[in-house]
């Protein structure tokens, strides 16, 4: 896709992505991309069930923010471009290699506690689980070290849901980006 410089600063700044629905490319914001039941390119059902359930617990909100839409389309970006935390801490490219064995690990490490899928738990097991998740590994967890793991998602999740101009006004805090585009070039 070619694109514009202006198109590419006004987008940047209202905070949208490039989504698929239905075979089509769109530029949305991750919120939008979840309301529209955009196409995940990269994640599985499975892992956004897991995903968005895991998200949601670290940071009320960030399920309808559209934290799913959100990875899968970093992930299915260019790693020089993409906009998760991960890519700041030199862990090598391709992300999905970190995500999907975190995704995995969580189901599995829930399915031993609790017999059950994460997404499926209650919100007190989920809690609990990722409260453990933050200081140690659960039992029958099998991936990257969980509290990696929870540094990480946590900080994708307070970037997708405070990470844009209405985030920020949600929080009471003036949106001050150190360029901001002019409305007309």
């Amino acid at each position: 896709m070619t694109m514009a410089r202006r198109t590419f600063l006004n987008q940047v700044t209202a905070g949208t992505l490039w989504f698929q629905i239905a075979g089509v490319a769109q530029c949305l914001t991750p919120r939008a991309a979840r309301a529209a039941s955009a196409d995940f390119r990269v994640l599985s059902a499975t892992e956004v069930l897991a995903l968005e359930a895991l998200g949601e617990t670290l940071l009320p909100g960030a399920r309808e923010a559209g934290i799913a839409h959100f990875v899968d389309s970093q992930l299915a970006a260019d790693p020089a471009e993409s906009l998760l935390m991960i890519r700041y801490l030199d862990v090598p490219p391709p992300y999905v290699g970190f995500y999907r064995p975190v995704l995995a690990a969580l189901d599995a490490a829930a399915r031993a506690a609790h017999g059950q899928a994460f997404h499926e738990l209650g919100s007190g097991a989920a809690d609990a689980m990722v409260e453990q998740m933050s200081r140690a590994n659960p039992n029958g967890w099998q991936g990257p070290p969980a509290a990696f793991a929870y540094f990480v998602l946590r900080n994708d999740a307070v970037d997708v849901v405070y990470g844009t101009m209405e985030g920020f006004e949600k929080l009471g805090i003036p949106y001050m980006p150190h360029i901001v585009p002019p409305d007309k070039w």
